[in-house]
């Protein structure tokens, strides 16, 4: 978890906004660390997290999470997260041998035209179960529920549309946000490798998402390379837009630049520009 990012969005693991939709993306730049920083942050603000995990091993995350000073294998033993590990079921799923393993949450694994209804279903019966039972137990410490997805575009990767992966951030919202008045964080990753997609038509697909997602989200966190090229003191930079409309009109935007180091990040250099929507 970092501090100075915390700072930055005036938030504390005691003192957070809930019904937050809040979209990472990175172009040229890895926005991964922000991932784990909010993987951190809901955990230590007593949260139910359910972590659809599609980009990465449950051993990453528990590596890079460690480093921050979260367990995730604690938090996982006392229930407090669900963590769904999509490269396992990938492999589960699409075994050659024909044997039916996996979790149905990656059904469309089978079928990717039938859309994501399974993998939202397990992700609203993640939170909402546990949920549930902390208000029923009148558990004060426990803290709303938060659904995280690393990363989307590795659904259009792997055959599903735009449009299905669209429906699904939208009844995330719907029912985590607005119904369970929790928080939806969701990682877009706009660089593509050559042979991640079939043809070219995906590069529309992606960039689709990227402003269908920017027009759901109501905070919008965008990583990418500094202007100047590679910097060695410096990583790159983030562009932090706060999308819920002002008194003015406006919403603001910032930009800092970042340094990523072992056990957190470093966030200075700020520059502040505002648009109208």
């Amino acid at each position: 978890m970092f501090a100075e990012l915390n700072s930055i969005l005036n938030v504390s693991p005691e003192h957070f906004t809930t019904g937050e939709f809040v979209l990472l993306s990175d172009r040229q730049s890895d926005a991964s660390f922000l991932m784990h920083h909010f993987l951190g942050f809901y955990l230590r603000a007593g949260c139910q997290v359910c972590f659809i995990g599609l980009a990465q091993s449950l051993s990453h995350y528990s590596a890079v999470s460690q480093r921050l000073g979260v367990s995730l294998s604690q938090a996982k033993e006392r229930g407090q997260l669900v963590f769904l590990e999509g490269l396992n079921e990938c492999s589960a799923i699409l075994n050659p041998d024909g044997v039916r393993t996996g979790s149905e949450a990656m059904a469309f694994l089978r079928n990717p035209g039938a859309g994501l209804r399974a993998l939202f279903q397990f992700a609203h019966s993640s939170v909402n179960h546990s949920w549930g039972a902390e208000e029923r137990a009148g558990d004060a410490g426990g803290g709303p529920p938060v659904v995280l997805v690393d990363d989307v575009s590795v659904l259009l990767s792997l055959g599903v549309s735009a449009d299905a992966v669209l429906d699904f951030s939208h009844y995330c919202r719907a029912t985590v946000c607005s119904q369970l008045k929790g928080n939806v964080v969701i990682l877009l990753r706009c660089d593509r490798e050559e042979d991640d997609y079939d043809d070219v038509g995906s590069d529309e697909g992606l960039e689709r998402l990227l402003r269908g997602l920017t027009h759901q989200c109501s905070l919008a966190l965008h990583v990418q390379g500094l202007p100047t090229g590679y910097c060695r003191d410096i990583h790159g930079q983030v562009e932090v837009c706060d999308r819920r409309r002002r008194a003015d009109g406006q919403q603001k935007k910032t930009t800092f630049q970042y340094k990523v180091h072992d056990r957190g990040a470093s966030f200075f250099a700020p520059g502040t520009s505002s648009a109208v929507l």
